[in-house]
Protein backbone atom coordinates (compact mmCIF):
# COMPACT_ATOMS: atom_id res chain seq x y z
CA UNK A 1 0.00 0.00 0.00
CA UNK A 2 1.77 3.43 -0.81
CA UNK A 3 1.11 6.13 1.51
CA UNK A 4 -1.46 7.52 -0.30
CA UNK A 5 -3.84 4.64 0.25
CA UNK A 6 -3.96 5.49 4.06
CA UNK A 7 -5.50 9.06 3.34
CA UNK A 8 -8.69 9.59 5.81
CA UNK A 9 -11.12 9.66 3.04
CA UNK A 10 -9.73 6.78 1.18
CA UNK A 11 -12.84 4.58 0.25
CA UNK A 12 -16.08 7.03 1.89
CA UNK A 13 -17.32 8.26 -1.13
CA UNK A 14 -17.22 4.71 -2.84
CA UNK A 15 -19.31 3.38 0.84
CA UNK A 16 -21.73 6.44 0.80
CA UNK A 17 -22.30 5.88 -3.18
CA UNK A 18 -23.12 2.26 -2.56
CA UNK A 19 -25.32 2.71 0.56
CA UNK A 20 -27.60 4.82 -1.22
CA UNK A 21 -27.82 2.93 -4.32
CA UNK A 22 -28.38 -0.52 -2.52
CA UNK A 23 -30.79 1.50 -0.72
CA UNK A 24 -33.01 2.41 -3.84
CA UNK A 25 -32.27 -1.07 -5.59
CA UNK A 26 -33.80 -2.86 -2.36
CA UNK A 27 -36.60 -1.04 -2.33
CA UNK A 28 -37.47 -1.17 -6.15
CA UNK A 29 -36.74 -4.99 -6.13
CA UNK A 30 -38.97 -5.89 -3.21
CA UNK A 31 -41.55 -4.01 -5.12
CA UNK A 32 -40.50 -5.68 -7.95
CA UNK A 33 -40.94 -8.91 -5.37
CA UNK A 34 -44.54 -8.70 -4.48
CA UNK A 35 -45.74 -8.03 -7.64
CA UNK A 36 -44.01 -11.28 -10.48
CA UNK A 37 -43.55 -13.37 -7.11
CA UNK A 38 -40.11 -14.05 -8.52
CA UNK A 39 -37.68 -16.03 -6.29
CA UNK A 40 -34.94 -14.78 -8.07
CA UNK A 41 -36.40 -11.14 -7.08
CA UNK A 42 -36.52 -11.99 -4.04
CA UNK A 43 -33.03 -13.31 -3.38
CA UNK A 44 -31.89 -10.43 -5.23
CA UNK A 45 -33.93 -8.17 -2.46
CA UNK A 46 -32.09 -9.59 0.13
CA UNK A 47 -28.97 -8.85 -1.22
CA UNK A 48 -29.44 -5.46 -1.72
CA UNK A 49 -30.53 -5.10 1.96
CA UNK A 50 -28.01 -6.95 3.61
CA UNK A 51 -25.16 -4.78 1.12
CA UNK A 52 -27.33 -1.82 2.28
CA UNK A 53 -26.30 -3.11 5.89
CA UNK A 54 -22.93 -3.66 4.96
CA UNK A 55 -22.44 -0.24 3.98
CA UNK A 56 -23.63 1.06 7.02
CA UNK A 57 -21.31 -1.20 9.36
CA UNK A 58 -18.52 -0.01 7.22
CA UNK A 59 -19.38 3.49 8.45
CA UNK A 60 -19.42 2.80 11.95
CA UNK A 61 -16.66 0.84 11.95
CA UNK A 62 -15.31 4.40 10.52
CA UNK A 63 -16.23 6.19 13.05
CA UNK A 64 -15.49 4.45 15.73
CA UNK A 65 -11.94 4.15 14.59
CA UNK A 66 -11.39 7.38 14.67
CA UNK A 67 -11.70 7.67 18.61
CA UNK A 68 -9.01 8.65 20.75
CA UNK A 69 -6.32 6.46 22.52
CA UNK A 70 -7.40 5.58 26.24
CA UNK A 71 -5.29 3.45 28.95
CA UNK A 72 -6.87 0.78 27.97
CA UNK A 73 -6.09 0.69 23.98
CA UNK A 74 -2.83 2.66 24.12
CA UNK A 75 -2.45 2.19 20.33
CA UNK A 76 -5.85 3.69 19.05
CA UNK A 77 -8.76 1.88 17.79
CA UNK A 78 -7.78 1.59 14.07
CA UNK A 79 -8.55 -2.06 14.08
CA UNK A 80 -12.19 -1.99 14.06
CA UNK A 81 -12.43 -1.19 10.40
CA UNK A 82 -11.21 -4.32 9.71
CA UNK A 83 -13.67 -6.00 12.76
CA UNK A 84 -16.58 -4.24 10.94
CA UNK A 85 -15.49 -5.90 7.72
CA UNK A 86 -15.37 -9.45 9.00
CA UNK A 87 -18.73 -8.11 10.32
CA UNK A 88 -19.73 -7.45 6.68
CA UNK A 89 -18.68 -11.07 5.26
CA UNK A 90 -20.55 -12.95 7.42
CA UNK A 91 -23.58 -10.99 6.82
CA UNK A 92 -23.11 -11.30 3.59
CA UNK A 93 -22.63 -14.74 3.77
CA UNK A 94 -25.91 -15.71 6.66
CA UNK A 95 -28.36 -13.20 5.19
CA UNK A 96 -27.17 -12.77 1.49
CA UNK A 97 -26.02 -16.30 0.96
CA UNK A 98 -27.84 -18.89 2.83
CA UNK A 99 -31.08 -17.46 1.94
CA UNK A 100 -30.46 -17.51 -1.48
CA UNK A 101 -30.09 -20.73 -1.48
CA UNK A 102 -32.91 -21.60 0.95
CA UNK A 103 -35.44 -20.05 -1.67
CA UNK A 104 -33.27 -21.26 -4.87
CA UNK A 105 -33.89 -25.47 -3.09
CA UNK A 106 -37.53 -24.15 -1.63
CA UNK A 107 -38.57 -23.11 -5.38
CA UNK A 108 -37.03 -25.99 -7.21
CA UNK A 109 -38.96 -28.26 -4.86
CA UNK A 110 -41.99 -26.41 -4.98
CA UNK A 111 -41.88 -24.29 -8.71
CA UNK A 112 -44.74 -21.35 -8.80
CA UNK A 113 -46.10 -19.76 -11.79
CA UNK A 114 -43.97 -16.34 -12.48
CA UNK A 115 -46.45 -13.04 -12.15
CA UNK A 116 -45.51 -9.92 -14.87
CA UNK A 117 -41.71 -11.09 -15.99
CA UNK A 118 -42.07 -7.76 -17.83
CA UNK A 119 -41.86 -5.85 -14.72
CA UNK A 120 -39.20 -8.04 -13.20
CA UNK A 121 -37.17 -7.33 -16.06
CA UNK A 122 -37.31 -3.86 -15.56
CA UNK A 123 -36.50 -3.73 -12.60
CA UNK A 124 -33.57 -5.81 -13.01
CA UNK A 125 -32.44 -2.81 -15.54
CA UNK A 126 -32.92 -0.29 -13.25
CA UNK A 127 -30.72 -2.16 -10.55
CA UNK A 128 -28.29 -2.86 -12.64
CA UNK A 129 -28.05 1.17 -13.60
CA UNK A 130 -27.45 1.87 -10.02
CA UNK A 131 -25.19 -0.98 -9.34
CA UNK A 132 -23.19 0.23 -12.15
CA UNK A 133 -22.91 3.55 -10.92
CA UNK A 134 -21.87 2.20 -7.64
CA UNK A 135 -19.44 0.29 -8.99
CA UNK A 136 -18.04 2.98 -11.00
CA UNK A 137 -17.49 5.14 -8.34
CA UNK A 138 -15.44 1.85 -6.48
CA UNK A 139 -13.00 1.61 -9.57
CA UNK A 140 -11.86 5.01 -10.13
CA UNK A 141 -11.54 5.42 -6.38
CA UNK A 142 -9.43 2.49 -6.22
CA UNK A 143 -7.62 3.61 -9.62
CA UNK A 144 -6.38 6.59 -7.04
CA UNK A 145 -4.73 3.95 -4.60
CA UNK A 146 -3.85 1.02 -7.03
CA UNK A 147 -1.28 1.76 -9.24
CA UNK A 148 0.10 -0.64 -11.74
CA UNK A 149 -0.74 -3.29 -9.83
CA UNK A 150 -3.51 -6.22 -10.73
CA UNK A 151 -6.87 -5.67 -8.96
CA UNK A 152 -6.49 -9.38 -7.71
CA UNK A 153 -3.16 -7.89 -6.11
CA UNK A 154 -4.79 -4.83 -4.92
CA UNK A 155 -7.94 -6.29 -3.09
CA UNK A 156 -5.42 -8.87 -1.53
CA UNK A 157 -2.74 -6.45 -0.24
CA UNK A 158 -5.30 -3.53 0.22
CA UNK A 159 -5.14 -2.52 3.96
CA UNK A 160 -8.23 0.07 4.06
CA UNK A 161 -11.27 -2.64 4.05
CA UNK A 162 -13.71 -0.59 2.43
CA UNK A 163 -12.95 -0.33 -1.20
CA UNK A 164 -12.04 -4.37 -1.92
CA UNK A 165 -15.57 -4.89 0.33
CA UNK A 166 -17.79 -2.68 -2.00
CA UNK A 167 -15.54 -3.68 -5.16
CA UNK A 168 -16.14 -7.56 -4.61
CA UNK A 169 -19.80 -6.41 -3.69
CA UNK A 170 -21.12 -4.36 -6.56
CA UNK A 171 -19.20 -7.29 -8.76
CA UNK A 172 -21.14 -9.98 -7.59
CA UNK A 173 -24.39 -7.92 -7.51
CA UNK A 174 -23.83 -7.26 -11.06
CA UNK A 175 -23.24 -11.56 -11.93
CA UNK A 176 -26.05 -11.89 -9.36
CA UNK A 177 -28.35 -9.57 -11.46
CA UNK A 178 -27.03 -11.12 -14.58
CA UNK A 179 -28.05 -14.49 -13.04
CA UNK A 180 -31.63 -13.39 -12.29
CA UNK A 181 -32.30 -12.29 -15.54
CA UNK A 182 -31.68 -15.44 -17.33
CA UNK A 183 -33.61 -17.43 -14.26
CA UNK A 184 -36.53 -14.90 -15.05
CA UNK A 185 -35.80 -14.98 -18.80
CA UNK A 186 -35.83 -18.81 -18.96
CA UNK A 187 -38.61 -19.11 -16.70
CA UNK A 188 -40.64 -16.72 -18.41
CA UNK A 189 -40.16 -19.05 -21.65
CA UNK A 190 -40.55 -22.37 -21.01
CA UNK A 191 -43.14 -21.60 -18.03
CA UNK A 192 -40.92 -23.86 -15.75
CA UNK A 193 -40.75 -22.16 -12.21
CA UNK A 194 -37.37 -24.37 -11.59
CA UNK A 195 -35.49 -21.82 -13.56
CA UNK A 196 -36.50 -19.37 -10.95
CA UNK A 197 -35.13 -21.35 -8.55
CA UNK A 198 -32.43 -22.46 -10.24
CA UNK A 199 -31.56 -18.44 -10.60
CA UNK A 200 -31.51 -18.15 -6.99
CA UNK A 201 -29.20 -21.02 -6.11
CA UNK A 202 -26.74 -19.11 -8.55
CA UNK A 203 -26.76 -16.08 -7.02
CA UNK A 204 -26.73 -18.03 -3.42
CA UNK A 205 -23.59 -19.91 -4.40
CA UNK A 206 -21.87 -16.47 -5.47
CA UNK A 207 -22.53 -14.73 -3.12
CA UNK A 208 -20.88 -17.59 -0.18
CA UNK A 209 -18.01 -17.46 -2.68
CA UNK A 210 -17.54 -13.60 -2.45
CA UNK A 211 -17.86 -14.04 1.24
CA UNK A 212 -15.55 -16.34 2.00
CA UNK A 213 -12.86 -14.55 0.32
CA UNK A 214 -13.99 -11.40 2.23
CA UNK A 215 -13.32 -13.08 5.57
CA UNK A 216 -10.27 -14.49 4.84
CA UNK A 217 -8.74 -11.10 3.91
CA UNK A 218 -10.29 -9.36 6.40
CA UNK A 219 -9.06 -12.12 9.01
CA UNK A 220 -5.60 -11.52 7.90
CA UNK A 221 -5.96 -8.00 8.57
CA UNK A 222 -7.28 -8.80 12.18
CA UNK A 223 -4.43 -10.80 13.02
CA UNK A 224 -1.80 -8.08 11.71
CA UNK A 225 -0.39 -7.55 8.51
CA UNK A 226 3.16 -5.96 7.81
CA UNK A 227 3.84 -2.86 5.63
CA UNK A 228 4.26 -3.93 1.80
CA UNK A 229 8.09 -4.38 0.74
CA UNK A 230 7.85 -1.38 -1.06
CA UNK A 231 6.77 0.82 1.96
CA UNK A 232 9.32 -1.33 3.99
CA UNK A 233 12.23 -0.32 1.77
CA UNK A 234 11.16 3.13 2.06
CA UNK A 235 11.47 2.98 5.89
CA UNK A 236 15.07 1.47 6.03
CA UNK A 237 16.36 3.57 3.19
CA UNK A 238 15.16 6.46 5.22
CA UNK A 239 16.70 4.88 8.72
CA UNK A 240 19.98 4.31 7.10
CA UNK A 241 19.78 7.76 4.60
CA UNK A 242 21.92 9.91 7.29
CA UNK A 243 25.25 9.15 9.20
CA UNK A 244 23.24 8.36 12.78
CA UNK A 245 22.26 4.66 11.69
CA UNK A 246 25.07 2.35 10.04
CA UNK A 247 22.40 -0.08 8.85
CA UNK A 248 19.27 -1.75 10.30
CA UNK A 249 20.10 -4.70 11.53
CA UNK A 250 16.09 -6.13 11.71
CA UNK A 251 12.67 -4.66 10.84
CA UNK A 252 9.44 -5.06 11.58
CA UNK A 253 5.87 -3.24 11.13
CA UNK A 254 2.59 -3.91 11.97
CA UNK A 255 -0.94 -2.07 10.42
CA UNK A 256 -2.94 -1.31 13.41
CA UNK A 257 -5.20 0.70 11.32
CA UNK A 258 -5.21 1.62 7.25
CA UNK A 259 -4.02 5.22 8.35
CA UNK A 260 -1.64 3.84 11.36
CA UNK A 261 1.85 1.94 11.01
CA UNK A 262 3.85 0.98 13.97
CA UNK A 263 7.78 0.89 13.06
CA UNK A 264 9.73 -1.29 15.56
CA UNK A 265 13.51 -1.37 14.29
CA UNK A 266 17.16 -2.75 15.95
CA UNK A 267 19.64 -0.23 13.95
CA UNK A 268 23.27 -0.26 14.63
CA UNK A 269 24.71 2.43 15.37
CA UNK A 270 28.98 4.01 15.92
CA UNK A 271 30.33 2.66 18.89
CA UNK A 272 31.92 5.75 19.53
CA UNK A 273 28.71 8.03 20.08
CA UNK A 274 27.49 9.67 23.31
CA UNK A 275 23.94 9.07 24.91
CA UNK A 276 23.04 12.86 23.74
CA UNK A 277 24.38 11.88 20.37
CA UNK A 278 22.72 8.33 20.09
CA UNK A 279 19.68 10.13 21.25
CA UNK A 280 19.85 13.49 19.23
CA UNK A 281 20.85 10.53 16.02
CA UNK A 282 17.38 8.40 16.46
CA UNK A 283 15.41 11.70 16.66
CA UNK A 284 16.24 12.70 13.15
CA UNK A 285 15.98 9.11 12.09
CA UNK A 286 12.83 9.15 13.51
CA UNK A 287 12.06 12.28 11.22
CA UNK A 288 13.24 10.85 7.97
CA UNK A 289 10.82 8.18 8.45
CA UNK A 290 7.71 10.09 9.08
CA UNK A 291 8.59 11.89 6.08
CA UNK A 292 9.27 9.40 4.16
CA UNK A 293 5.93 7.29 5.07
CA UNK A 294 3.35 9.88 6.77
CA UNK A 295 1.11 7.11 8.26
CA UNK A 296 3.97 5.59 10.58
CA UNK A 297 2.73 7.70 13.19
CA UNK A 298 4.61 4.98 16.42
CA UNK A 299 8.10 4.47 15.43
CA UNK A 300 10.64 2.64 18.24
CA UNK A 301 14.04 2.38 17.52
CA UNK A 302 16.50 0.19 19.43
CA UNK A 303 20.34 0.95 18.98
CA UNK A 304 22.44 -1.97 19.03
CA UNK A 305 26.14 -2.87 17.82
CA UNK A 306 25.95 -4.79 14.51
CA UNK A 307 27.86 -8.57 14.29
CA UNK A 308 27.37 -10.48 11.19
CA UNK A 309 27.79 -13.67 12.92
CA UNK A 310 24.85 -13.33 14.98
CA UNK A 311 22.14 -12.32 11.95
CA UNK A 312 19.72 -14.89 11.66
CA UNK A 313 18.96 -14.63 7.59
CA UNK A 314 15.88 -17.03 8.24
CA UNK A 315 14.04 -14.26 10.55
CA UNK A 316 11.61 -12.41 8.17
CA UNK A 317 12.30 -9.39 10.57
CA UNK A 318 16.21 -9.44 8.85
CA UNK A 319 15.25 -9.65 5.60
CA UNK A 320 12.30 -7.04 5.72
CA UNK A 321 15.76 -5.14 6.52
CA UNK A 322 17.82 -6.64 3.62
CA UNK A 323 14.95 -5.50 1.31
CA UNK A 324 16.86 -1.83 0.88
CA UNK A 325 18.18 -1.06 -2.33
CA UNK A 326 22.07 -0.23 -2.51
CA UNK A 327 23.66 2.60 -0.85
CA UNK A 328 23.51 4.86 -3.45
CA UNK A 329 19.47 4.58 -4.27
CA UNK A 330 19.09 5.06 -0.68
CA UNK A 331 21.10 8.45 -0.68
CA UNK A 332 19.12 9.60 -3.82
CA UNK A 333 15.68 8.60 -2.10
CA UNK A 334 16.48 10.11 1.46
CA UNK A 335 17.39 13.39 -0.75
CA UNK A 336 13.71 13.50 -2.49
CA UNK A 337 12.35 13.19 0.73
CA UNK A 338 14.45 15.89 2.62
CA UNK A 339 11.97 18.91 3.54
CA UNK A 340 13.18 21.78 1.36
Amino acid sequence: MSAGQGAAGSGLRTVIAAFAANLGIAATKFVAFVITGSASMLAESVHSVADSGNQALLLIGRSRAQREETEEHQFGFGAERYLYGFLVALLLFTVGSLFSLYEGVHRILQPEHLESPVVALVVLGIAALLEGFSFRTAIIESNETRGRRAWPSFIRRAKAPELPLVLLEDLAALIGLAMAFCGVVLTWITGNGRWDGVGSLGIGALLGSVAVILAVEMKSLLIGESADADMERAIVAALEAGPEVERVIHLRTLHLGPETLLVAAKIAVNREQSAVALVSGIDTAERRVRAAVPIAELIYLEPDLYQESRADLADPAVRAARRSPPRRTVLRAARRNRPT
